[in-house]
């Protein structure tokens, strides 16, 4: 196959040219998170010929995902992400070698990934995670295109970029230099899959200036996009949250994220376990996510932002089940059940709804 043919309406391009579409070929993007941003970027990269992506992610595919990672089918339900979209990206990207990580990033592994590649993107929807991207890459020094989604906003930067004068831009902490607690993300606060498309392919515009050296990154500056009015803001950033304070937190934070975490087996109940109870009237299902479509009568809803063990009126006597969409934040829940009665038969449904 001829890559200038391949390539051919992106080379026309003045700006990018056969030298720019060299650049492409000889980059490395590493792409943290396979879904509603992940995937479209790492397709589109794919598409515009970068020579090497590595995709992370330790998710399968759900029914719920659907909607808005249109890269996935019905078939491919219950498969690893990342497999999927790497064989996916194989079939039509011949110039790309692309490779995969079947697990979750973390801050034992993180470096490793990373220094592998020449730009770092962000498709996850983790907040701890993307404090550690952050921390990492400012650490590593290496650039890390930054994507975020909240119901019809979105949110999109080039940060730690290498600037003339040999300092760095602008990061995550510049912006927002503390995690905040109880963030919901998508699968609690809801998305509309257009913002979902319009926040990824920002991203990959971002990749693709920085690689060729075009335009004007989004540096030392936050974009805020907001679907419904069309409007957009951006917020004017400092860099003053620097390398060496960054490497201190790096050394006490966990970037703990229990969506990637290992579940206490002891504290399940599957979905076959729970049909066979329902209607047990020592049996109390509580749902932590609001506008579920539930398939069984739930006794409580508390959103697990409200969720407070010590403000909830136990019967000891009864049996807990906790309920949400996959199962994560439902997990949260009993596991602060658990630390405020210990002895309580609470248990979390595995999987969630989804799984039901």
């Amino acid at each position: 196959m001829d890559k200038n043919q391949l390539f051919k309406r992106q080379i026309t391009l003045a700006e990018i040219g056969e030298i720019g579409q060299q650049k492409l070929q000889n980059a490395s993007v590493l792409v943290v998170g396979c879904g509603g941003l992940g995937s479209p970027v790492a397709v589109y990269l794919a598409s515009s010929g970068v020579g090497k992506i590595h995709l992370v992610d330790f998710d399968t595919v759900d029914i719920t995902n659907l909607h808005r990672q249109v890269f996935y089918s019905l078939d491919d339900v219950g498969k690893s992400k990342a497999a999927v979209l790497s064989a996916f990206i194989k079939k039509r990207a011949p110039f790309t070698e692309v490779s995969f990580t079947n697990n979750p990033i973390t801050k034992e592994n993180v470096f490793e990934l990373i220094e592998r590649v020449d730009i770092v993107v962000d498709g996850t929807d983790s907040l701890p995670t993307k404090y550690l991207l952050n921390d990492a890459c400012v650490i590593k020094n290496k650039p890390l295109v930054y994507g975020s989604l909240y119901k019809f906003d979105g949110y999109v930067a080039a940060f730690n970029v290498l600037q003339k004068d040999g300092n760095y831009s602008a990061n995550l902490r510049d912006a927002f230099p503390e995690m905040a607690a109880d963030i919901p993300n998508c699968e609690e606060a809801g998305t509309l899959n257009s913002i979902v498309g319009i926040i990824a392919t920002q991203q990959v515009n971002e990749v693709l200036k920085l690689i060729t050296g075009i335009g004007k990154p989004l540096t030392n500056q936050l974009l805020i996009y907001n679907s419904l009015e069309n409007t957009q803001l951006k917020m004017k950033l400092k860099p003053t949250v620097l390398k060496d304070k960054i490497a201190k937190l790096f050394k006490v934070q966990t970037y703990f994220d229990i969506a990637c975490s290992t579940q206490n087996p002891d504290w399940q109940i599957s979905p076959k376990d729970l049909k066979s109870k329902l209607g047990d009237e020592n049996l109390e299902i509580i749902a932590v996510l609001p506008n579920l479509n539930l398939p069984f009568k739930v006794d409580q809803t508390i959103p697990i932002q409200e969720f407070n063990a010590d403000k909830i009126t136990i019967d000891i006597s009864k049996t807990y089940v906790m309920v949400c969409q996959r199962g994560f934040n439902s997990y949260k829940a009993t596991e602060k059940l658990k630390a405020e009665y210990p002895d309580l038969k609470v248990f979390n449904l595995t999987g969630g709804i989804s799984s039901y």
